[in-house]
């Protein structure tokens, strides 16, 4: 992949000669049809505060096979950041194609971007047209980038939806649902459990397993506020149930999910985990014989230990789900995921996680691109962090 390629022209450097207030305070335009374009980059792996950098570089106009795009909106996902950290299974995309002596890699991996110029050998995507990508590691944390057709998905009908909601459904909503329809062939009235409920994927599993027929237990982490408001939010999007994980933990849980379930006449068939830690095992104990539990996160950073009763006697099976292999290995169900999801958001049976826009002009600072992905580690928030491009 080439993401872009980067040149700088004199023409740059007499803009500023010439109007050093108006290139400080406005972004510059090449006569020669350049854009201007920044991303987030690093050049070696590290903490975001510590390596994340904002750098300029200029644009070709496109030829050929070539497309240039302007971003619209690109979130901060954790997966985004362990890239970064160097703990993630696959390595950020490092290039010296944007004007850098040493090669640099771009951050994040999913967005939406509107196509703004074309070469003419390019063939299924228009001017105009919104795209998202098709495989991790475009680098999205940008304003603009110039790449090839076969590597993006075009979203063809974008009337009635949002930049935010375009820009995050290729992986939280593609996890949960692909999770819920590929291991177990889940019945109408029959449950599963989950535990982040309140994460991105967790929200979507909830809407997706509604819609479906599906009942849901779901495990939130225990907090000193906004408990109960967290229970009613979730039952809104159409949880069943809502329970912390030390309640999934004490001993009389098992007479609550006896309850739940109709005296286990319901059987609970399949689990999702993106924590980790002692909670699976307090999970997959009350899932029902030749279940699946499903990991797709650690967020716990706690190992998942396999109990050997669960797996000899009741024949539990535990899986992993990682959506970005899931994603290069199946780009036509992709894109039809893809497109059911949006139609479901577009006709309001199906809403976006809550947000904390990061606004991204070209006069913003690099210090606060940078405290908004180092803030996605901090706590309990009350939004995904997603940047939001406005005049790039």
């Amino acid at each position: 992949m080439a993401p872009s390629r980067a040149l700088y022209t004199s023409s740059r450097t007499a803009i500023r000669q010439l109007h050093p207030s108006t290139y400080q305070q406005r972004r510059c335009i090449s006569a020669y049809g350049y854009e201007q374009a920044k991303c987030l980059a690093i050049d070696k792996l590290g903490e975001p505060k510590d390596v994340l950098r904002l750098h300029g570089h200029s644009i070709s106009p496109p030829h050929g096979d070539l497309l240039t795009v302007r971003f619209l909106a690109s979130p901060i996902n954790p997966a985004d950041i362990n890239q970064i950290q160097g703990v993630y299974p696959t390595k950020p995309t490092f290039t010296k194609d944007l004007g850098t002596s040493e090669p640099i890699a771009v951050g994040g991996n999913e967005g939406v971007a509107e196509v703004i110029a074309k070469g003419g050998s390019v063939k299924g995507i228009e001017k105009g047209d919104w795209v998202i990508m098709k495989k991790q590691g475009f680098g999205t944390w940008r304003t603009h980038a110039q790449t090839t057709a076969d590597n993006l998905m075009p979203i063809r009908n974008k009337e009635g939806l949002k930049v935010e909601q375009v820009g995050t459904v290729s992986v939280n909503p593609m996890t949960a649902y692909r999770m819920l329809k590929d291991f177990v062939d889940l019945k109408p009235g029959e449950w599963f459990i989950q535990n982040g409920a309140n994460s991105g994927v967790g929200r979507a599993a909830i809407q997706l397993g509604k819609l479906w027929g599906y009942k849901s237990i779901n495990v939130v982490r225990k907090r000193e506020s906004g408990m109960e408001e967290l229970k009613k939010d979730l039952k809104s999007l159409g949880a069943d149930v809502v329970v912390t994980d030390e309640e999934v933990e004490s001993k009389d849980f098992r007479d609550k999910i006896k309850e739940l379930t109709n005296g286990g006449r319901e059987p609970i068939r399949l689990g999702m985990n993106c924590v980790g830690g002692k909670l699976v095992n307090s999970m997959a104990k009350h899932l029902a014989p030749s279940s699946h539990m499903v990991t797709y996160g650690a967020m716990s950073k706690q190992p998942v230990s396999l109990p050997t009763g669960l797996l000899i006697f009741k024949n539990i099976s535990f899986d992993g789900f990682w959506v970005s292999r899931w994603s290069n290995e199946n780009p036509e169900q992709k894109e039809a995921c893809v497109t059911e999801v949006l139609d479901m958001t577009r006709e309001g049976k199906f809403r976006d996680v809550p947000m904390q826009p990061v606004k991204w002009e070209y006069e913003t600072k690099q210090e606060e691109l940078v405290d908004a992905v180092q803030g996605t580690l901090e706590g309990f928030r009350s939004g995904k962090g997603i940047f939001v491009f406005g005049k790039t």
